[in-house]
């Protein structure tokens, strides 16, 4: 079997279950550390990657995601005669799903131990927090998490309520000062897709508690999963003492 993956929580995934399978991951591609001493060939960005290069490697599947990757690109992958499995990922149910269907289904895979961890792990979550927050992603524009997402699923698994969860986009462009009006407790800042820092974020919220917290345990789905509870639990906690 011969997988490239254009998602880098899903090729932490396939890697961490059966390394031996992938032969190309995207420029973004960073965990296991490991990863490039399997010698797989680097195809370029999630949102451009190189399409002649990817059909040269002449996988068996292509695993990607309908968020992270455009469609022109997967369809272009498609026209070339490669087999494409699309994920989507709404909330934690559907990444558990998408992940099996990744493992067992694309890949051949016996169901890894650690997916049934993952589930274990958040069937019965620490004590929630309970506290209104608002969950930016990006500055430069400001955004941040909206409706039916992922991340704002585990973090309401938490106690974490999304001040933004009913709006109707799933990222939507909130000015800064609509967002320190927004009757949040608390400011979520991850250090990914924008890298936030305690240099770099929480100035903007005067007043408010800043949760500087690990981005690959809120937005990957994998095998960080296992640890994401305990480890985004703390961190929240420790902003809020």
């Amino acid at each position: 079997m011969r997988v490239v993956s254009l998602v880098p929580s899903l090729t932490e995934a396939v890697a961490h279950s059966a390394p031996g399978l992938l032969v190309g991951a995207t420029d973004w591609c960073s965990h296991p550390a490991e990863l490039d001493a399997a010698g797989l060939v680097r195809v370029g960005g999630t949102k451009n990657p190189d399409v002649p290069g990817i059909v040269r490697l002449a996988p068996d599947l292509v695993i990607a995601n309908e968020e992270e990757n455009r469609a022109p690109d997967l369809a272009a992958l498609r026209a070339a005669g490669l087999d494409v499995l699309v994920t989507e990922i709404r909330d934690l149910p559907s990444a558990l799903h998408e992940l099996d269907r990744v493992l067992v289904h694309g890949c051949g895979l016996a169901r890894p131990e650690w997916l049934d961890a993952a589930a274990a792990a958040w069937e019965s979550p620490p004590e929630p927090l309970g506290v209104r927050a608002v969950v930016p992603i990006w500055r430069r524009p400001w955004m941040v998490l909206g409706r039916a997402t992922f991340a704002g699923d585990l973090l309401a698994r938490l106690g974490v309520v999304n001040v933004y969860a009913g709006h109707a986009e799933r990222y939507p462009r909130i000015p800064l000062d609509r967002l320190r009006a927004s009757g949040a407790e608390l400011a979520v800042l991850p250090d990914e897709p924008y890298r936030f820092t305690a240099e770099d974020g929480p100035e903007a919220f005067p007043g408010l508690p800043a949760a500087l917290v690990d981005g690959r345990r809120l937005t990957w789905y994998g095998p960080s999963l296992v640890t994401a509870p305990r480890v985004l639990l703390e961190q929240l906690r420790s902003a809020v003492r």
